[in-house]
């Protein structure tokens, strides 16, 4: 009677326990990238870790770094199966048949930074639909996006503006980039990223490369091209959707699915503020190892535009989308390009 009595208080607190505690759910992630990175960090430290406190404990991530559960061009195959990993980072260039209007994003040479750039994101997926109805056709929702930082062009030779890319031959992984790069009389080409690209710039063989200032950095291409060029405002365009499959986010109780958006709120306010921080960090780095980074002014940025032809590109893509079938294209192509030049006047 006596060992009852003592076991009584204890079975009571069990079944009194938060059902947040009992019944956790675990939501499983996959990154084609490692954790450590300033993305996969921040996705990790930030908006992981807002969703377990907003939802009280009730959901739990269970995070698969370093494409351990599939490779970036397999993200979008994984997530919308659902049964390998619920979560996943897909990047839209990785996809183009799949998400073809997502490709209009990087078609712009100029954009707007930071939180301009994340308020700008959030609009387009508000105003137009287009864009999270293309994600619902693959069976994903959108929960988190990251954005990308600004284009550098890393250069072994000195540069005074990007006009000095005629005649040499550049190194881009975008399709429209590289269109950028032909119609400024660079020798545009493609390679895998890495050690092959880094001894392409050692040997010669490269004469600069056209990427998001950060992975250069990564991979410090400031030590073989010195010579950098930047804005802020020179756009890449990137984002890396943070989707959920769709079976698995209309099963969820509406209270975790609220939690989940308040934690992408939490994200974004400090998003913008952290990759300034970021880039200025890692423009120091570069600096102190000698390379030599100069920011363009206005006057540059407008000759890029210039030189890029990018309307032209964009007349050529929109013609093919046609041909392939591709709905509304031509007007979400107009509609963005309203979006952008409004984000930057703000």
């Amino acid at each position: 009677m006596e060992l009852t009595n003592r076991l009584l208080p204890i079975l009571l607190a069990g079944f009194l326990l938060p059902n947040t505690v009992l019944a956790a759910k675990i939501l499983k992630y996959s990154d084609h990238e490692a954790l450590g990175g300033a993305r996969t960090q921040f996705i990790n430290d930030v908006f992981f870790s807002s969703i377990e406190n907003e939802s009280h404990g009730r959901l739990k991530i269970e995070s698969h770094w370093g494409g351990e559960l599939g490779a970036g061009y397999d993200a979008l195959a994984l997530v919308r199966q659902g049964t390998k990993a619920d979560m996943a980072i897909v990047v839209p260039e990785y996809t183009a048949k799949q998400l073809p209007l997502h490709q209009i994003f990087k078609s712009f040479p100029v954009g707007p930074a930071a939180d301009r750039q994340v308020d700008f994101f959030r609009r387009v997926y508000t105003q137009l639909p287009v864009f999270p109805l293309e994600l619902e056709k693959n069976n994903v929702v959108n929960l988190y996006f990251a954005t990308g930082y600004p284009v550098a062009f890393f250069s072994t030779k000195p540069m005074t503006s990007l006009a000095d890319v005629k005649g040499g031959t550049w190194r881009s992984a975008s399709f429209w980039h590289q269109d950028f790069l032909t119609n400024a009389g660079a020798k545009a080409v493609t390679m895998p990223w890495g050690d092959r690209t880094r001894k392409a710039l050692q040997s010669g063989a490269l004469d600069g490369i056209m990427v998001n200032l950060d992975s250069g950095y990564d991979v410090e291409a400031h030590k073989t091209s010195p010579h950098i060029l930047i804005s802020k405002n020179l756009w890449l365009g990137h984002i890396y959707l943070l989707v959920m499959n769709k079976n698995t986010w209309d099963g969820l109780e509406k209270q975790d699915q609220e939690a989940i958006q308040r934690a992408a709120e939490i994200a974004y306010k400090k998003q913008g503020s952290v990759m300034d921080s970021s880039l200025t960090a890692q423009i120091a780095d570069m600096r102190q190892e000698g390379a030599k980074v100069q920011f363009l002014s206005a006057d540059k940025l407008q000759q890029w535009k210039t030189l890029s032809r990018y309307q032209e590109v964009q007349e050529n893509w929109l013609k093919e989308q046609e041909n392939a079938g591709v709905k509304d294209a031509s007007a979400t192509m107009m509609k963005v390009s309203q979006m952008i030049n409004g984000a930057m006047k703000e």
